[in-house]
């Protein structure tokens, strides 16, 4: 049976290779395009990603304590390595990110699944550290996609996304101040293949249902809630959606809602 942490890095590892190559071949000027995420153009979005995996390596690896870096340039929208970043042409860019995603899986294979890792918000399991990476690449992949005019085609490795957006419920209480609600609650969704993701109580009549991603675009905060096809009774099950948040560190901005 294979062994299900080395398949996360795996799918880890795909799933940042599905967006290289979705954005490797686009024209120089398309890595110069504006994205949803203010402030960033596709160029700063793979920047980013390759500053963090560069982190992760690092803290992974024993080489740092914590995550290092991310200072911000003069208007705070991005980090000065983002900047600085500017000045590479899309190949150097490019390699950058695939030798820091090289360095991310040399530093996290020969750990055990339970290691706990510090990072941006509490320390977390290696599983974790890995699925966290995975959530950021689909993440923001989906911004630098948008950006570039392509439409992003997904797979069933939203499952883990799907499952750290579940399990950080209560973190994402916590990070706005708030008592975590602690009702059960049942989330179920379809995969893109077709197949059923469940977690939670089954017996409870607190649900969130739909597609997986668009609760994963919730929980990355991608899209508001009320414009997904997602269903959910009122309650516990809304209330969790309007928190959710499956990324470290303090809420962000969000997507306005688009309909009332």
């Amino acid at each position: 049976m294979p062994d299900p942490y080395q398949q996360l890095l795996d799918d880890l590892a795909a799933e940042q290779g599905y967006l290289d190559a979705r954005l490797t071949g686009l024209p120089d000027e398309t890595w110069e395009h504006d994205t949803p995420c203010r402030g960033w153009l596709v160029r700063d979005v793979i920047a980013h990603l390759a500053e963090v995996d560069d982190g992760a390596a690092a803290v992974a690896s024993g080489a740092a304590e914590r995550l290092e870096g991310g200072e911000r340039s003069a208007d705070g929208l991005r980090s000065a390595l983002q900047d600085s970043s500017r000045h590479m042409t899309r190949l150097q860019l490019v390699d950058w990110w695939r030798a820091a995603r090289q360095r991310l899986q040399d530093a996290l294979r020969p750990l055990d699944a339970r290691t706990r890792l510090p990072w941006a918000g509490p320390p977390m399991s290696a599983r974790s550290f890995a699925t966290a990476r995975l959530m950021e690449c689909w993440s923001h992949g989906l911004d630098a996609l948008d950006g570039a005019g392509v439409e992003p085609l997904h797979s069933d490795r939203l499952q883990h996304i799907a499952h750290l957006g579940f399990i950080t419920r209560s973190f994402a209480y916590q990070t706005r101040g708030l008592e975590p609600n602690t009702d059960p609650l049942r989330v179920e969704l379809t995969l893109p293949s077709g197949a059923a993701w469940a977690r939670g109580d089954e017996d409870t009549a607190n649900v969130v249902s739909g597609t997986a991603v668009d609760f994963c675009r919730v929980a990355t905060q991608r899209i508001h809630y009320r414009d997904t096809g997602l269903s959910y009774t009122a309650g516990a099950a809304e209330e969790f959606l309007q928190v959710a948040q499956a990324f470290a560190g303090p809420p962000g901005e969000g997507r306005a809602p688009q309909r009332r």
